[in-house]
């Protein structure tokens, strides 16, 4: 049975990974990006064909799928006259694998619907090094049957794929998700930043904490920097998260649900990106709660 024919739009860390993987598995892609040149080049080097505007690359795709770094932009991608709504078909498959807003998830699949296709969502966990050896979770939502259709490509990205309910739950459970996992980042940080003040090792440290119930992934990719030196065991910037974080206070607030303990996280990698961190890797915060303390 032939692999279904895939558009794809994002080639960051993330979607660049993931295309990669797809293409060694014989899909046939079409792609889309206007940031990182270099990954556009790597995967039409590789056998893809890149289109010229989103509109172009649905009509050619049995599934569609976004990697974009904000809900803005799969909004602008999706809407316009060259938008992928305006060249979707009749059974045509959206997938948004970015960290939306569930909002705005829902709103874009009645748009798709009432193109005659599909839209799920399907929020990413773990790395891009996990997406090269379709390592991924992937938490799906969405119409079932969908689902089921695509079920089989996304078994080919990821080692959990779940499937959650409605549109717009993938997204939802993600935003909490990254809350949580943010929030104890920042914890970790923070944690190593103080054992400096106080004169005490970092090693020390963490082994009396990772010997006890804190023990945790997220703690071991910040102790893999500060500890070992290595920022890229978690590679996702602080810009990401702060958006992230921001997003899940924002669906708080529309659910009438007043946040208290993402705040913290929130203004921490807000004032890193104040102060030139942007760009930087999340385990690096624990250079911003240092000089923090040294102020």
């Amino acid at each position: 049975m032939s692999k279904p024919r895939i558009g794809f739009i994002g080639l960051g860390l993330m979607g660049a990974a993931m295309v990669g993987r797809l293409q060694s598995l014989g899909y046939d892609l079409t792609v889309l990006g206007n940031v990182t040149r270099h990954r556009i080049d790597a995967a039409v080097a590789a056998g893809a064909t890149e289109a010229a505007n989103p509109r172009e690359l649905a009509a050619a795709s049995d599934i569609v799928m976004l990697c974009m770094d904000t809900s803005d932009s799969v909004e602008a991608r999706m809407r316009g006259d060259d938008g992928v709504i305006t060249g979707l078909t009749a059974g045509t498959i959206v997938i948004d694998f970015g960290t939306s807003l569930p909002g705005s998830t829902k709103a874009l699949g009645d748009e798709v619907a009432a193109a005659g296709a599909v839209y799920l969502d399907a929020p990413l966990g773990r790395t891009p090094s996990h997406a090269v050896d379709g390592m991924l979770n992937i938490m799906c939502s969405g119409d079932k049957t969908a689902f089921d259709t695509v079920e089989p490509v996304l078994q080919d990205l990821g080692e959990n794929v779940f499937h959650l309910g409605a549109l717009g739950n993938g997204h939802t459970i993600k935003l909490i998700n990254n809350f949580f996992a943010m929030t104890t980042a920042n914890a970790m940080a923070e944690a190593f930043a103080m054992a400096d003040r106080a004169g005490v090792s970092r090693e020390q440290l963490y082994n009396v904490m990772s010997a006890g119930p804190l023990k945790s992934g997220m703690m071991d990719f910040i102790k893999a920097y500060g500890v070992d030196g290595d920022p890229n065991m978690l590679a996702f910037s602080v810009r990401n998260a702060a958006k992230d974080v921001g997003y899940y206070g924002t669906m708080a607030k529309d659910l009438g649900a007043a946040t208290i303990m993402s705040n913290c996280a929130r203004e921490a990698l807000g004032t890193a990106i104040e102060e030139g961190m942007g760009d930087a890797m999340v385990p690096e915060m624990v250079d911003f709660f240092v000089k923090r303390f040294d102020k």
